[in-house]
């Protein structure tokens, strides 16, 4: 409770302020049953709402420019249209939307290529509902969120294909600062604490 008795009285309780705007989460799998379990914990927050789902790529595209997002979910093989493609469309039109990819696969190239194109974080299928909210928080705070597989993925030097149908694409070559940075990105630590560490912005 605020008071204020000078040179009015004015007295409130902060519960009477309208409540922050939730955030707008879209849901975006060709399996309902992801997309329930993410519906479900993530709805448990009062902080967030699912405006949406899509059960494909082409429908997400669609629904991004009809709902507005603040963040969208996006599984990576999906009908009529890829994750991959429906990201790109998606940033390229949308920028502003914050895009997290959840996917069973976590080979480099494929993480890689969605970095290009502008994914701000990628999950793997597997991980805890906590590690979800985590990212949907850090995304949303401009910070780029990877599970720690998926860095771990992308500092392996080996070599993979995406999956077995695809082309092997060309190597991936990091630099030795880009190596140092993803180590500290899979410790945890925020883009700031990163900087800091490394003296750099």
């Amino acid at each position: 409770i605020l008071s204020l008795s000078f040179p009015y009285s004015l007295i409130f309780e902060v519960t009477d302020y309208p409540f922050m705007p939730q955030k707008r989460i879209l849901l975006v799998d060709d399996h309902q049953l992801i997309i329930d379990g993410l519906r479900g914990f993530i709805e448990a927050n009062s902080e967030y709402t699912v405006v949406g789902e899509a059960n494909t790529g082409a429908d997400a595209v669609k629904l991004a420019g009809i709902l507005n997002p603040d963040v969208i979910l996006m599984d990576i093989e999906m009908p009529e249209m890829s994750g991959i493609q429906a990201s790109e469309e998606i940033k390229r039109n949308f920028p502003h939307i914050k895009i997290i990819i959840v996917s069973m696969h976590n080979e480099k190239q494929l993480i890689k290529k969605l970095i290009d194109q502008g994914a701000n974080g990628y999950l793997l299928k597997n991980s805890q509902q906590s590690e979800v909210m985590d990212a949907i928080e850090k995304v949303l705070k401009n910070q780029p969120y990877f599970s720690q597989d998926v860095t771990l993925s992308l500092l392996d030097k080996s070599h993979s294909k995406i999956g077995h149908s695809a082309e092997p694409m060309s190597e991936l070559q990091l630099t030795e600062r880009e190596t140092e940075i993803l180590k500290l990105i899979s410790q945890g630590m925020t883009n700031k604490e990163i900087g800091d560490a490394l003296n750099i912005s």
